[in-house]
């Protein structure tokens, strides 16, 4: 005798396992949440209790990620200097499983050549920056809002992306050389100035 009732749950992997495998067909803009939760056999309704939007699925469950980027920088040493804590912190928050799906290349694909996606994007730069402003101004006795750390956040991100764009664009290229190359560059550049 089969019960009948709720599906077996879902994971926040499953959906985004699933809703990449439709955007990779379909195209993004395509793509609905109803499509998605079809594809994984649960109600729209149950999707939304795990992702808001069809635009927070490519960034995962981002919010938790930002926490754990939070204790990565808090774990540098305290006498580390900013510039260098803040790029192992930075490397550190970028490092991801091999065999993860979807692969961290095709979510950072989708979410920097998503044209519809980058309005949502902002938000999710703007909390990373925040993350960034949080501990430059903790380190240097400041406030988050105040002018450095902004200031440091923008340019953390500005290598970052730089950084991706990059790694996207060259295949056979390794996330973590160009994250130091980018850091590295720009430490170069100020110093010879």
């Amino acid at each position: 005798m089969s019960s009948r009732g709720r599906p077996v749950a879902t994971s926040h992997a499953e959906i985004e396992r699933v809703a990449f495998e439709l955007f990779a067909a379909r195209g993004f803009d395509a793509v609905t949440m109803g499509d998605i939760a079809t594809e994984v056999g649960v109600g729209r309704r149950t999707l939304f209790r795990y992702f808001e939007s069809k635009n927070d699925i490519p960034w995962g469950q981002f919010d938790r990620t930002l926490e754990e980027f939070r204790d990565i920088l808090a774990s540098m040493p305290v006498g580390l200097p900013l510039h260098e804590a803040l790029q192992r912190g930075v490397q550190r928050f970028n490092e991801f499983p091999a065999g993860a799906r979807p692969t961290h290349r095709d979510r950072m694909r989708l979410i920097l050549g998503t044209p519809t996606l980058q309005a949502h994007s902002a938000l999710r730069y703007a909390a990373w920056r925040a993350v960034i402003a949080e501990h430059v101004a903790d380190r240097l006795g400041l406030a988050p809002g105040d002018l450095l750390p902004r200031t440091v956040g923008h340019v953390c991100l500005a290598l970052a992306v730089s950084a991706y764009e990059a790694w996207l664009a060259s295949p056979g290229a390794e996330l973590a050389d160009l994250l130091d190359e980018a850091y590295r560059g720009l430490r170069e550049h100020v110093a010879s100035g």
